[in-house]
């Protein structure tokens, strides 16, 4: 089994491939600020080539759930309910510096199919419409 994990919640996005003990295959860091939504997918595809794997071998998803941007979260968010619901694997979601561990560790202890909803800690400031 192979774990994907992403990290949407700055301009330096980031995702990983795990092996279901935990091992690091790939991570890759880049600076998606506003492009995110343009490069995500491009660069998972990247990262499952690199280690000739195909995206139905995912067997589980661990995202960074926030706080963090707005946007980030949901596209990077979206994007890993996505994989999580097409392929019915599991999904976790983490918080905190040790978001990454503590993730892996969830996944493989409690496997849960239920989407990762963001957290941005602090209420979100959407502006009223004009009319």
């Amino acid at each position: 089994m192979f774990i994907l994990t992403v990290k949407t919640s700055d301009p330096i996005a980031e995702i990983g491939l795990f092996t279901g003990e935990g091992k690091q295959l790939g991570y890759e860091h880049w600076e998606a600020h506003r492009q995110l939504a343009d490069t995500i997918h491009e660069k998972i595809r990247l990262l499952l080539a690199k280690q000739h794997i195909k995206l139905p071998q995912i067997g589980g998803v661990v995202c960074y759930e926030g706080p963090g941007s707005f946007t980030g979260l949901r596209i990077g968010l979206s994007v890993a309910n996505s994989i999580s619901y097409s392929l019915q694997i599991p999904i976790t979601g983490s918080q905190g510096k040790n978001w990454l561990d503590k993730g892996l560790k969830s996944l493989l202890a409690e496997p849960d199919q239920k989407p990762v909803m963001p957290f941005y800690g602090a209420p979100v400031h959407i502006t009223p419409p004009k009319k």
